[in-house]
């Protein structure tokens, strides 16, 4: 008996991808302390990424992090 080739070929799995939690604009407004329409301007303007499920928005949480550390100001 001869060696069937998908044997011959190590298996492929697909690469581990890292969970990203995402929030609501309400969450992200919770977390900012700003009002809904606030977090909804910043995403409108392309300040916070967010991604459009049905009609609403779900912001990754790493990308709240970073537009607040984006936003720090020193004040003297």
């Amino acid at each position: 008996m001869g060696v069937r080739p998908e044997a011959a070929q190590p298996v492929q799995r697909p690469a581990q991808r890292t969970a990203v939690s995402f929030l609501t604009v309400t969450e992200v407004a919770a977390i900012m302390r700003v009002s809904k329409m606030t977090v909804y301007r910043l995403v409108h303007g392309g300040e916070l990424s967010a991604v459009r499920v049905g009609r609403s928005f779900r912001v990754p949480e790493p990308a709240v992090r970073e537009y607040l550390a984006g936003a720090r100001t020193d004040v003297a």
